[in-house]
C-alpha cells in the first residue's frame, strides 16, 4: 500500500508541529517531563512549507484538513499560526490515515472499464485484507512515538530550533 502525498505530508506536518509546541508530558528529549513545559512556539502555514520543501498551496490544503479534522488549530494574523492539538498528539495514526486516504479500494475494479473477473476473483478481498493490515500496523503509534528520538533530532535540525 502507498499513501498519497497528501497523507504523507500530513502526517510530516502533525510531526513538526508536535515538536513546535513541546508536548507538556515530555521533555525536550522525549522523556516523561516532571514538570510541564510553558513555552509555545507557534509557525506560520509558509514556515512549515518551507521547512518540509513543499509547496505553500498543498501545505495551505493539507493544513485546512488537517484542522477540520480537529488536530491542528490554526489562527490568523498577527501573532497567528498553527498548534498541534491534544487530540493530534494522541490520536492513533492508523486512525488518522484512514480519515484522510478516505474508503477507496486498492485496486479499481468497478470503474469505466469493469474488470471481467470482478465477481469471482479472489484478489480485491485479499487487496482488502492487506489494506486493513497496513492500517492496523498503525494504529498503536500516535504521533507523539513517531517524533521520539532519533527523529525529535531530525525535526528540530530542519527546524533551526536547539
Amino acid at each position: 500500500m502507498q499513501l498519497t502525498r497528501f497523507t504523507d505530508l500530513a502526517l510530516r506536518i502533525l510531526m513538526r508541529l508536535a515538536v513546535a509546541e513541546p508536548d507538556p508530558r515530555r521533555d525536550v528529549d522525549g522523556h516523561a517531563a516532571a514538570d510541564p513545559v510553558a513555552n509555545r512556539s507557534e509557525l506560520t502555514t509558509q514556515a512549515v512549507a518551507d521547512q518540509l520543501s513543499v509547496r505553500y498551496a498543498h501545505a495551505a490544503k493539507v493544513v485546512a484538513r488537517l484542522q477540520k479534522a480537529g488536530v491542528v488549530e490554526t489562527r490568523r494574523g498577527r501573532g497567528g499560526g498553527l498548534k498541534i492539538t491534544e487530540r493530534g498528539r494522541s490520536l492513533s495514526v492508523g486512525r488518522l490515515v484512514r480519515e484522510l486516504e478516505g474508503g477507496a479500494e486498492v485496486i479499481e475494479c468497478d470503474g469505466a472499464n469493469p474488470c471481467p473477473l470482478r465477481h469471482g476473483c479472489r484478489l480485491r478481498a485479499a487487496l482488502r485484507d492487506a489494506q486493513e493490515a497496513f492500517f492496523v500496523a498503525l494504529d498503536p503509534l500516535t504521533v507523539s512515538d513517531l517524533v521520539a528520538s532519533p527523529t525529535r533530532q531530525l525535526l528540530y535540525s530542519i527546524s533551526g530550533q536547539r
